[in-house]
């Protein structure tokens, strides 16, 4: 069983709050303050949950550093007030800094539940 520190505890809550005013702000039409909010208790959370020195060392890895540049100038843009073009370009930059780790996540999603456009590639899965 793993163990939670009330620091990571606390990360948690933060990040589940970044990213519910991530999704309301989206739903109030990019409204950029809670774009703002959310983007900053996301990255907080995030800092909370694996630590300063391994969040930093994700984010500046050579290989993701594209795709940190687009994430955090997108945050940046939506902190100045400009919300769409903010969360177009983090966006761009969320998929880039995560894209080795969709189809992990997308092949645990496939075991756990049948959705036939995730399973297209598993044979032994069709009957």
């Amino acid at each position: 069983m793993v163990s939670i520190t009330e620091t990571q505890k606390i990360g948690v809550g933060l990040t589940g709050f970044g990213l519910f005013f991530l999704l309301f702000g989206m739903l109030l039409y990019f409204d950029s303050v809670l774009l703002a909010f959310g983007n900053v208790l996301f990255l907080a959370g995030l800092a909370f949950i694996i630590g300063l020195r391994r969040t930093a060392g994700f984010f500046f890895q050579r290989q993701k550093l594209r795709g940190s540049t687009f994430f955090l100038g997108g945050v940046a843009l939506v902190l100045f007030r400009w919300p769409i073009i903010g969360m177009a370009v983090e966006s761009y930059g969320f998929v880039l800094l995560f894209r080795s780790f969709f189809p992990v996540a997308f092949g645990f999603i496939s075991s756990l539940v049948n959705i036939p456009y995730l399973n297209m590639g598993n044979s032994s899965s069709m009957v």
